[in-house]
């Protein structure tokens, strides 16, 4: 049974989110993602990710002690302390959305993460088992649909919409973007094919390296198999009707937003496709010093066009080096709107290469604001070198990947007024 506090405190939470969600700045801010999506760019955007930062909600302030509400309670307030501390982009949409209960599955065998711990301490750091231990174990690989409860789905959102649903709409499908302790499924709503990533799940990155020169007809074989398994498994979410437009506030891409002109297209008759919407596309795992740019076009850069080909637009990187295979990428997937700058790319290379008929996407190195106190210097360095090479294209910044702050929230807030002072915002 859910008690009267719980209601109480989800309503209260909800009646703080609407209030954001109908501050004047956000449908200024949608119209600017919207320019800068559609290379119109107004101005440079800026955009921390939250969802993934330890403690951002401390386990003592979430109130709710039923499972379920306790996610809501905690996602409501996530959303709440970005917009009321941070001062960056981001946007608040008037409706909550609960994501699809999706089932996982393995590909035929097991994978399993193995967590990292120092001196009996878990940490963020994790491997795998990789099972793929000979080519003969590529052939045991296989597509195993995924199930969709439906009906706990539903319940889940009826529940919340009597408790809050005349406050705060609840929408049912698409993508979870709220750290919830449990049942994140990214998969489900970005649109990402990591297949690399796949790769090193099942293989490891000392085979990896080996197998390219005394396997290579295992990479191959292995790439194909997962190609496969990444179309059935997109074809599985089109008949069941998985598919949401990701052209609001959902994710189109690492971290960013996919307001956009150009989706859905122009047939587009209420039935989502793959077509009408952004994919998300990289290959960190091959990423230069790894794999050279020739070994990354005879290996995986086809089926990673294969895939992109299947989208409307796509968003291409992540926190590889993009510089030294950039001409080859843009050639195999000429959908790409959008690409991530990390800290390994060359910025002025990159954004010779990009000039105006893309999304500059920089992606701040983490490591200088994360851990026990920032590293101020090094984070204007950053900024400014990013300024130097792209501040007269279509720019936007996504802080990403930020693990530990040690409970100094303010920090993000100076970051953000750090890079608005110096792009003049």
């Amino acid at each position: 049974m859910i008690s009267d506090k719980e209601k109480k405190i989800i309503r209260e939470l909800a009646k703080k989110w609407i209030d954001a969600a109908n501050l004047p700045v956000m449908n200024e801010r949608k119209r600017q993602w919207k320019a800068m999506n559609d290379l119109k760019a107004e101005r440079p955007m800026i955009l921390i990710e939250t969802w993934y930062i330890q403690d951002y909600i401390n386990h003592d302030e979430i109130i709710c002690s039923d499972p379920f509400l306790h996610n809501i309670e905690k996602s409501l307030r996530w959303v709440i302390r970005h917009v009321q501390e941070i001062g960056d982009d981001i946007v608040v949409e008037p409706y909550f959305r609960l994501p699809w209960e999706v089932g996982q599955t393995d590909y035929g065998m097991p994978v399993e993460l193995i967590s990292g711990h120092l001196d009996n301490v878990e940490t963020t750091g994790f491997t795998y088992n990789f099972p793929v231990q000979t080519p003969d174990d590529i052939k045991k690989i296989q597509y195993i649909p995924r199930k969709i409860d439906r009906a706990k789905t539903k319940s889940e959102e009826s529940m919340l919409m009597d408790i809050m649903g005349d406050i705060l709409p609840v929408k049912a499908g698409g993508n979870d973007p709220f750290h919830f302790d449990s049942g994140f499924r990214p998969w489900v709503g970005n649109n990402f094919f990591g297949l690399t990533w796949d790769v090193i799940k099942l293989l490891g990155n000392n085979k990896l390296l080996l197998w390219v020169y005394d396997k290579p007809d295992a990479i191959h074989d292995l790439m194909s198999h997962l190609e496969d398994i990444k179309i059935k498994q997109f074809n599985w979410m089109i008949e069941e009707k998985l598919l949401e437009l990701n052209t609001d506030n959902q994710f189109a891409g690492a971290g960013r937003y996919g307001y956009v002109s150009d989706l859905p297209r122009p047939d587009y008759n209420g039935t989502v496709r793959t077509q009408d919407l952004w994919g998300w596309a990289e290959s960190q795992e091959t990423g230069p010093p790894i794999i050279s740019p020739e070994m990354f076009c005879e290996f995986f850069l086809p089926h990673i066009s294969v895939l992109s080909k299947m989208f409307g637009l796509i968003y291409y990187g992540c926190c590889e080096g993009l510089h030294d295979r950039w001409e080859y990428i843009i050639k195999e997937i000429p959908n790409i709107r959008a690409v991530s700058i990390s800290g390994w790319s060359d910025f002025q290379k990159m954004a010779d290469f990009l000039g105006k008929g893309f999304v500059y996407s920089r992606k701040p190195i983490p490591a200088y604001i994360s851990g026990k106190s920032p590293n101020w210097d090094l984070l204007k360095k950053d900024l400014y070198s990013t300024i130097k090479a792209a501040s007269d294209i279509n720019l936007e910044f996504i802080f990403r990947d930020i693990y530990t702050i040690e409970g100094d929230r303010p920090r993000l807030k100076k970051w953000v007024e750090m890079a608005k002072s110096a792009l003049n915002i």
